[in-house]
């Protein structure tokens, strides 16, 4: 495979690339981000997102699918030493064959749709990027519509976040936004247009049991803080306060198993309600 271009030094390109698996503002300046991994790589190819760079080892045989991939996408190719590539995987033995650059797409809540039957997460403000990737994986998996990560947060192109989500980042929209003035007009706008979604917040204390609470409805759940919870607006916002039934001496979840737990229970009851609707 001819690249075109080869770094074999930790020059200026390679500092720039491997700033941003640590530095948000750079990811943030420069719009792009790292990815590794034949999965999460294959399925943003699959979804379109924009591929700026492959960077590949050009010291080792490439396996087919590495080949193929390099033939097929059109981006920069960068020819790279096996050391270097590690380095940029953070990985201090065995390095990537593929490291993919991607770009940043706009933090747009008109990414997500809101059909009639629309599921969604928000996770207000999230301190641990892992948390984030865990609750989108969770998030695809049961079949969201997509993800809203809200006000100081970690963040969702962070490398933890990315290899979390094991590719489901790509497949499902997740949109950063500042407060939550700007989901709550997102929400009144499709309100008004027909589909009255509701907020339901998670807490331990929460007034009712997730499984006496209907998620078969349009609905938006509201995932706190790892260690405060949800904040007191979301809480003012929220239509009802739900709780996971717990025995042992635990209290809580980790917010991402919480989450987990409570898309789990939306997808049942959404399953249990097609089978028990009559044949059309």
């Amino acid at each position: 495979m001819a690249p075109t271009r080869q770094i074999t030094s930790r020059n200026a390109r390679f500092q720039q690339w491997q700033a941003l698996l640590t530095n948000r503002n750079k990811r943030q300046r420069s719009r792009e981000f790292l990815v590794q991994g034949v999965r999460p790589i294959n399925v943003a190819v699959e979804q379109g997102w924009p591929i700026r760079t492959l960077i590949f080892d050009q010291e080792h045989q490439l396996s087919t699918w590495a080949h193929d991939l390099l033939r097929t996408t059109r981006a920069e190719q960068v020819g790279m030493s096996a050391e270097l590539l590690a380095e940029l995987g953070e990985k201090n033995e065995e390095a990537p064959e593929v490291i993919a650059v991607l770009e940043i797409p706009d933090d747009d809540l008109g990414r997500i749709r809101v059909p009639d039957d629309f599921l969604g997460v928000l996770f207000d403000r999230p301190a641990s990027p892992g948390n984030i990737g865990t609750i989108i994986r969770s998030a695809d998996a049961f079949g969201a519509h997509g993800v809203v990560v809200t006000g100081h947060a970690a963040d969702v192109y962070d490398s933890k976040s990315v290899r979390a989500s094991t590719g489901s980042l790509f497949a499902l929209p997740t949109v950063r936004v500042p407060s939550a003035q700007d989901v709550t007009s997102w929400l009144d706008h499709h309100r008004s247009a027909g589909t009255p979604v509701q907020l339901v917040g998670t807490d331990e204390h929460g007034d009712v049991d997730i499984f006496d609470c209907d998620l078969t409805v349009p609905t938006l759940l509201l995932i706190g803080n790892e260690t405060k919870g949800l904040s007191a607006a979301w809480r003012d916002l929220a239509d009802r306060m739900v709780r996971i039934p717990m025995v042992g001496s635990a209290s809580s979840l980790n917010a991402a198993n919480a989450a987990t737990a409570v898309l789990y229970e939306a997808a049942r009851q959404r399953i249990t309600r097609q089978r028990q609707s009559p044949l059309r």
